[in-house]
């Protein structure tokens, strides 16, 4: 049983929940019933998709297990109590759950790209695992790239679910919207939106972490942006990163939504969380402070992909 929960530790298994939700709720709450508005129904099987999501989610459990196999030695400095590699899991074992996740992950993917018809979305799943084992050995190392890496990969969770639905809706409803003059581009702004809020908060977030772990990563030489830039700099750059969350939220409603459903919503769960957030990181000075903000930080992305459950009520019962 202690093996059972540490492995679960190892991959994060609550993150893990949250990816998998994260591509049902585009499907069902988003795409499916944008679809419905014309009349047009989702393509992409029940089963291929799930094959979709377990993919995704092997590939971030992969990317959790190596990244902790390679931290072993900051994370004993940032957070002992955490540390699972190398104390409850052997580092040979880490290594191995980290190769099989990455295989079952490949092979999944390879297998919803074949049943969408193009193949070539495959490649995306190998590009993701070499991506991760880079970002583990060198990249998160190195000043930015780490955090816009991590951002850009959360930011595809959502976007992969359009990527394997499209291509199947053109060809199901081809003829159809050539007739009618248009086009499937709808559904894929929709889902970049929420693509983009998961970057953009992501990216604040990782910011927010190296910051919590500036004494780790500077005992291992390690080029983060507090520690090339300093604690005070860092701190604007994550404030300016909120209030441009903030500012696109309030884009998005007067551009795009514009309903007082999603705007109670936006105001609620998004806008006041944000500027909490800045407050908190002016104010803190611990790393009890940091971690505060950087947990609070990942509730605001969980709100930002629950609109989506919003988007389903407004759109099924004509609230727009």
């Amino acid at each position: 049983m202690q093996v059972l929960i540490a492995f679960f530790q190892l991959i994060r298994l609550r993150n893990l929940a949250i990816v998998a939700a994260t591509q049902y709720l585009m499907r069902f709450a988003v795409i499916k019933p944008i679809l419905s508005l014309s009349g047009f129904t989702l393509q992409f099987p029940e089963f291929d998709f799930a094959m979709l999501v377990f993919a995704t989610v092997c590939l971030t459990a992969a990317g959790y297990a190596i990244n902790d196999y390679f931290d072993t030695k900051t994370d004993l400095l940032n957070r002992p109590d955490t540390v699972v590699v190398g104390r409850k899991i052997a580092r040979r074992h880490a290594m191995t759950i980290h190769l099989v996740l990455n295989l079952l992950g490949i092979l999944a993917g390879f297998y919803a790209a074949y049943r969408v018809g193009i193949y070539q979305l495959g490649f995306i799943f190998v590009i993701v695992t070499g991506l991760l084992w880079y970002y583990s050995t060198s990249y998160k190392r190195q000043f930015l790239i780490g955090n816009l890496l991590v951002a850009l990969l959360t930011a595809m969770v959502p976007i992969m679910v359009a990527l394997f639905e499209i291509p199947m809706l053109n060809e199901s409803y081809r003829e159809i919207l050539i007739k009618n003059f248009t086009n499937l581009n709808s559904i894929f702004l929709w889902v970049a939106g929420f693509g983009y809020f998961a970057f953009i908060t992501t990216l604040a977030r990782e910011i927010v972490k190296d910051i919590e772990d500036f004494e780790g990563d500077q005992a291992y030489g390690r080029n983060t942006l507090p520690i090339v830039l300093g604690i005070n700099v860092t701190k604007h750059i994550v404030a300016l990163v909120l209030l441009i969350t903030g500012i696109s939220v309030i884009y998005a409603w007067v551009n795009f939504v514009n309903d007082n459903f999603s705007l109670v919503y936006f105001v609620v769960a998004l806008i006041l969380p944000i500027s909490f957030s800045i407050y908190k990181i002016y104010n803190a000075k611990t790393v009890a402070h940091y971690r505060f903000v950087a947990g609070f930080l990942k509730f605001i992305m969980l709100f930002g992909i629950l609109y989506s459950v919003l988007v389903w009520y407004i759109i099924n019962y004509s609230l727009l």
